[in-house]
């Protein structure tokens, strides 16, 4: 729910707009786009900067979750979180400080919500109709045949469709958690005054970010998840290193822990009921934020009457090239893709429109299967990762060779006090082809896009070692592991044959 203030009417005022009226249909669209979130926006302004006749239909806010209840606002607040932490670690810099930092929480909000609306203007009604000639219409887009949706009464006729509507949080179904009440990343937000305890069901990549950022605003945080560890998709080096920071940090973990129970009074704190190991155990909370996943946007689409296949909780149905049942109708994004990341998205649409619309003569179609999308969790340190880990490497029956670099033993890393952490790249036992990366530490997820650039070029890890980075920089890491590699090659008859070269030389 956006608040009445300056930053968030500035927000409204172009990404739903007051005033804003519908436009009259076209006699035919060549893409009609449901959801105007990332995956919709990137969809609609691609095929329209392509001469396509486009209309775009967003039943809420354009810019969907990433703006307005995602990345933007939780990158946000996690940057006034670890900046209070530097503060607090300012010593071991020799810096003195005369007095404690401290939080002003509602400026930290306030300032969330100005960054917000800065960075609406991209995402903006008025941006899609004048710029870029979509047609932007607000309301419930249903389908009410194979090739026709209805807007508000108004009937879009398309010779192609995309559904980008995106996903939800997903609330398991836990006695008394709905009547106690709960946040999510709909209305997390929103908050005006810190939790003073705050319960984090989920230890995905939201959960720890926020249980993170809260913990270091103040808060204490308790971080509940039924697996044994947290961030279960990641290199368990890199998970273990996580867990320890947030113990630092004095988060109460509660790793293979079930939320069995909640009992809250209006207006007053709550109990948790936890089991663990066959025993139970309560803790008190004042909030509880969900953070257990998401799940896909299938409902009141009429996605029966377009002939599109969906499942509640998985979504719609595509093959490798975002196709549905319906050929006329792709679906992109949070509503159909595992991987739930702004740039997935972002990446999805882009092929998809390429399949829908330009697939014929020297375009090509684009696989779903054929990308190594990157992910990375914005916490302190940061973790980032793609491609195949050891274990999904042996499943396939692919041998592999793992080359590590530890920021501890690189020099920019150790000069700014910012150690912890490694470089990891995991190559095809024998050669240098390079089959998945993890980095850990602090701007992974900007350092992983060098390796993954790599392995999209077809470069292997050796070719990394005659890339000349600048000294000194946490990206010097890649490049030794390049070295690392090479030396590898240099076998004992390799040496021979050197050694001999050398002598035979005037």
């Amino acid at each position: 729910m956006l608040r009445n203030n300056d930053s968030d009417q500035r927000l409204l005022d172009q990404v739903r707009p007051g005033d804003w009226r519908n436009p009259s249909p076209a006699p035919r669209y060549d893409l009609v786009v449901l959801g105007g979130g990332t995956a919709g926006l990137v969809a609609a302004a691609g095929a329209a900067g392509l001469g396509a006749r486009v209309a775009l239909v967003e039943r809420s806010e354009l810019g969907g979750d990433c703006l307005n209840i995602g990345c933007v606002p939780s990158k946000s607040l996690l940057r006034s979180a670890h900046a209070l932490e530097e503060f607090r670690q300012a010593e071991n810099l020799g810096l003195r400080l005369s007095e404690s930092p401290s939080l002003d929480f509602p400026a930290v909000m306030e300032r969330m919500r100005a960054v917000r609306a800065r960075i609406a203007p991209a995402d903006s009604a008025t941006r899609f109709r004048d710029e870029l000639g979509v047609d932007v219409f607000f309301g419930e887009g249903r389908f009410t045949g194979r090739r026709e949706v209805d807007v508000e009464g108004a009937t879009l006729r398309f010779r192609k469709a995309i559904i980008a509507t995106g996903a939800r949080a997903a609330v398991p179904p836990i006695p008394g958690l709905e009547e106690a009440g709960y946040l999510s990343n709909d209305n997390v937000f929103d908050l005006e005054e810190l939790p003073g305890r705050l319960l984090v069901l989920g230890g995905g990549p939201l959960g720890c970010e926020l249980a993170q950022a809260f913990q270091r605003m103040g808060s204490q945080v308790t971080l509940v998840e039924m697996e044994e560890r947290f961030l279960a998709r990641e290199d368990p080096d890199a998970a273990g290193l996580l867990r320890e920071q947030l113990e630092r940090d004095g988060l109460d973990l509660r790793l293979g822990t079930r939320l069995v129970r909640v009992d809250r009074a209006p207006g007053e704190s709550g109990s948790a009921t936890l089991a663990q190991a066959g025993s139970e155990t309560r803790v008190a909370f004042d909030a509880i934020l969900v953070a257990a996943g998401r799940t896909p946007n299938v409902e009141h689409l009429g996605l029966e009457a377009a002939g599109v296949d969906f499942a509640p909780g998985r979504g719609v149905e595509i093959d490798d090239y975002f196709r549905t049942r319906n050929r006329h109708i792709y679906a992109t994004g949070d509503v159909c893709m595992e991987q739930k990341f702004t740039h997935a998205a972002d990446f999805a649409s882009r092929a998809a429109i390429q399949n829908a619309l330009f697939a014929l003569g020297p375009f090509g179609r684009r696989k779903l299967s054929r990308s190594a999308i990157p992910r990375s969790t914005y916490t302190d340190p940061e973790i980032a990762s793609f491609g195949l880990d050891e274990a999904e490497a042996a499943e396939r029956g692919i041998a592999t060779d793992c080359f590590d670099r530890p920021f501890a033993e690189v020099d920019r890393a150790i000069a700014d006090g910012r150690d912890t952490g490694f470089v990891r790249i995991r190559v095809k036992r024998g050669s240098d082809r390079i089959l998945g990366a993890t980095v850990v530490g602090y701007g992974a997820g900007d350092l992983i896009s060098e390796i993954n650039v790599a392995r999209s070029a077809g470069l292997g890890l050796g070719a990394l070692a005659s890339v000349i980075h600048p000294y000194p920089t946490r990206a010097e890491a890649i490049r030794q592991l390049g070295d690392a590699y090479n030396r590898t090659r240099l076998t004992p008859g390799a040496r021979r044959v050197l050694k001999a070269l050398l002598r035979w030389r005037p």
